[in-house]
């Protein structure tokens, strides 16, 4: 009688382990499902942010389309200034005329001619001499991150290269009209699906160069290392197009590094994450003002290239 009591409170005591550990069990299912739709809801978030920034510049460019039609059917643009500071263009019609112009002389048509050749290469020597001294004044910059035009982008669509199996290739949208084609070489460190309307930070003032017969526009910044490679992830509320700046390195970006003055390999050099994984030049944070700081996910003091 008494084997059989003992019997039975160890089985009374399984039991009673055994409901915790599926308590436990319910407890854990209904976190990662908490999870599952916190993540989904910040992808959604993240996506509509994209839509909307796309939107935005489809307006815009409608809007200069219009009036740019207005101006071609003759409608002038004028500015009007209210006293709250704000500015709107109104399209004023201007009245046509019917009447003919008589034909101009022989003469005069040819000196008309002979005044619009002069004045067209009086503006082909006036660019000359402005390229020239854009060339000269860039000389004189100093040579730091401030040269680097580096702009949000979203990558919204992307492959493997078809003749390079280390190769992606990814259109990218950087704030254009036109989507960019950028060639990286993540292959091994990031798989396809996670490259999918991901979020980055693109090099965009590299003379467009190719890569296994595609040319590439653009450069993906990453956290690299011989081991490891990590893209660099823009604020959340960053959206493609979007400067990057440095505090303390005023100044615009150039149109078009040059090659031949290696000044991204000059100013290379000197990026890295700090010990906190944030992208710095110098020290100084990769910023999008108003939005926060670039970082890496995992990668500290590592270079960036």
């Amino acid at each position: 009688m008494a084997g059989n009591n003992a019997v039975l409170n160890r089985l009374e005591q399984k039991g009673a382990e055994a409901d915790q550990v599926i308590e436990y069990l319910k407890q854990q299912v209904a976190l990662l499902k908490e999870k599952a739709i916190l993540q989904a809801s910040l992808r959604e978030e993240k996506k509509l942010r994209v839509e909307n920034a796309k939107l935005k510049k489809e307006i815009e460019v409608l809007k200069q389309q219009l009036i740019q039609a207005e101006i071609r059917n003759g409608a002038k643009q004028i500015t009007v200034a209210h006293s709250n500071t704000a500015s709107f263009s109104e399209s004023v019609s201007q009245p046509t005329s019917t009447e003919i112009a008589p034909s101009a002389p022989k003469d005069q048509s040819k000196g008309a001619g002979e005044e619009k050749k002069k004045k067209e290469k009086a503006e082909r020597k006036g660019e000359k001499k402005e390229k020239k001294q854009q060339s000269a004044s860039d000389d004189s910059r100093p040579v730091d991150v401030s040269r680097l035009d580096l702009r949000i982008g979203c990558i919204t669509a992307v492959k493997k290269h078809p003749d390079a199996d280390s190769l992606y290739v990814e259109e990218v949208d950087v704030g254009e009209q036109n989507l960019r084609t950028v060639v990286s070489g993540l292959v091994k460190h990031v798989p396809l699906e996670e490259m999918q309307n991901r979020m980055g930070i693109f090099l965009c003032n590299l003379k467009p160069a190719k890569m296994r017969g595609v040319v590439s526009q653009a450069m993906l910044m990453c956290a690299s290392s011989p081991e490891k490679v990590e893209i660099l992830a823009p604020p959340n509320e960053a959206v493609p197009g979007e400067r990057v700046t440095f505090e303390g390195f005023p100044g615009e970006p150039e149109n078009e590094l040059n090659p031949k003055k290696k000044i991204w390999e000059q100013i290379q050099p000197d990026l890295h994450t700090n010990d906190q994984c944030v992208a710095t030049y110098k020290g100084v944070p990769f910023e999008v003002k108003g939005k926060g700081v670039c970082k890496a996910a995992t990668m500290a003091n590592s270079g960036i290239k």
